[in-house]
């Protein structure tokens, strides 16, 4: 990265954290991944021979969606899909089991969006069986606190990693364990790009633009960092990130310190963020509605080297349906973000009279969002888009933070 990324903040102090700090939560292997300024970190055979159950998985030509919307572009997709939660959330959730079990864990807490995250981490600790708790829940300080300001809460990811670091924290045999946001979970999703990578050049093909959707950011990290790499040596790639109007934290939020969760009980992190007290609408890509972005991530938009784009749902579920009728996979909600932003970058290339080849992450099916989809052919899904006023009252909580460099 042209630019360090800012130090991450112990809450009490104003001082950086340490591995000390970090212990109670997260296993010394994932701590020392955390911090690490080395380019590549060996994959451990055992992660390895459970990954071959699904990796690599394909990257496909779509020649079918090329034709329907009438491109001269050529686009590509790595599909996440055929993993055994359905998504890319297992590259992580294996990793992060094995080290966990490595140190000697038994208990594991985290937080669960859609719901993608849960189920991978619940197949990657199978052999320990899995206790699922709902958030909001009556089972913690945070939880209890939520539901007596707010009964009807949808909940958001910021009040389950409250939750989860809570419960972690209070337990000796119990370590945390999270899904998107931190570098060690972006690390073990690069192998998405990695394979891309590769692949596009068995295709004879290399990218022109690079797109993924985000909510704490691991998928588009996943494959748009090793491509990254290649443009900060000089490749001219155009990168981009798709998220939701209703949660619009990269294209309307700020680059500030603020806490990880809603409760703060999390260090402080710089990192785009539209505060952490802020709730978003509950739309249906539920892995976006998160009040923040990875820091590397946000680093790497203040640098120029991202671009970021914000999408209302209904274009979102007309672009998924498009791919899904030409392509033959119903995508998951979040990954249908960047389906549109593929649509939109073809359109785009195509009234400039340019033949660009797209590539983007389509991070997960849909099998377990009929429901919205439903709701979309039946007309009730809201387009929710934050006004000025709203986006101002979030930002209130992160007044008096540190600022960063």
């Amino acid at each position: 990265m042209p630019t360090a990324p800012q130090p991450v903040l112990h809450p009490g102090t104003g001082q950086p954290v340490g591995p000390d700090d970090l212990a109670p939560l997260f296993p010394m292997e994932l701590i020392g991944q955390e911090v690490s300024e080395e380019p590549e970190i060996a994959i451990p055979d055992e992660v390895l021979d459970l990954y071959r159950l699904w990796r690599p998985t394909p990257l496909y030509r779509a020649h079918r969606l090329e034709a329907a919307i009438g491109t001269r572009s050529r686009i590509f997709y790595k599909y996440e899909g055929v993993s055994p939660a359905g998504s890319h959330k297992p590259n992580t959730a294996v990793a992060q089991a094995y080290y966990n079990k490595r140190e000697g864990r038994t208990r594991l807490s985290t937080e669960t969006g859609a719901g993608q995250w849960g189920s991978a981490l619940a197949f990657a600790f199978q052999a320990w069986g899995a206790e699922i708790v709902p958030s909001p829940s009556e089972d913690t300080q945070s939880g209890r606190a939520i539901l007596a300001d707010h009964p009807d809460s949808p909940g958001s990811l910021g009040i389950a990693i409250s939750e989860a670091v809570e419960d972690a924290a209070g337990r000796d045999d119990t370590a945390y364990s999270l899904g998107s946001v931190l570098n060690h979970v972006l690390l073990h999703q690069t192998v998405i790009g990695q394979e891309a990578l590769a692949q596009m050049e068995l295709a004879g093909a290399f990218p022109d633009v690079v797109i993924g959707c985000v909510g704490g950011g691991s998928n588009f990290a996943g494959l748009a960092f090793p491509f990254l790499r290649e443009k900060i040596a000089g490749r001219d790639i155009d990168v981009l990130a798709c998220e939701p109007a209703a949660c619009p934290t990269l294209t309307r939020g700020v680059f500030a310190y603020d806490f990880g969760d809603t409760s703060k009980l999390t260090p402080l992190v710089a990192m785009h963020t539209l505060g952490h007290d802020f709730i978003p609408a509950p739309i249906h890509a539920g892995g976006l509605r998160y009040h923040g972005v990875a820091p590397l991530i946000s680093q790497l938009v203040r640098d120029g080297l991202v671009r970021a784009e914000a999408f209302l749902q209904n274009d979102v579920f007309a672009s998924a349906l498009v791919f899904a009728g030409s392509e033959g996979i119903l995508p998951a909600p979040e990954a249908a973000h960047a389906i549109h932003g593929t649509l939109q970058a073809a359109k785009a290339a195509d009234e400039a009279g340019e033949e660009r080849t797209i590539l983007f992450n389509l991070s997960g099916h849909g099998h377990f969002d009929m429901g919205a989809y439903d709701r979309y052919f039946a007309g009730q899904l809201e387009d929710v888009a934050l006004d000025e006023d709203e986006i101002a009252r979030a930002l209130h909580a992160i007044e008096g933070l540190p600022v960063p460099a």
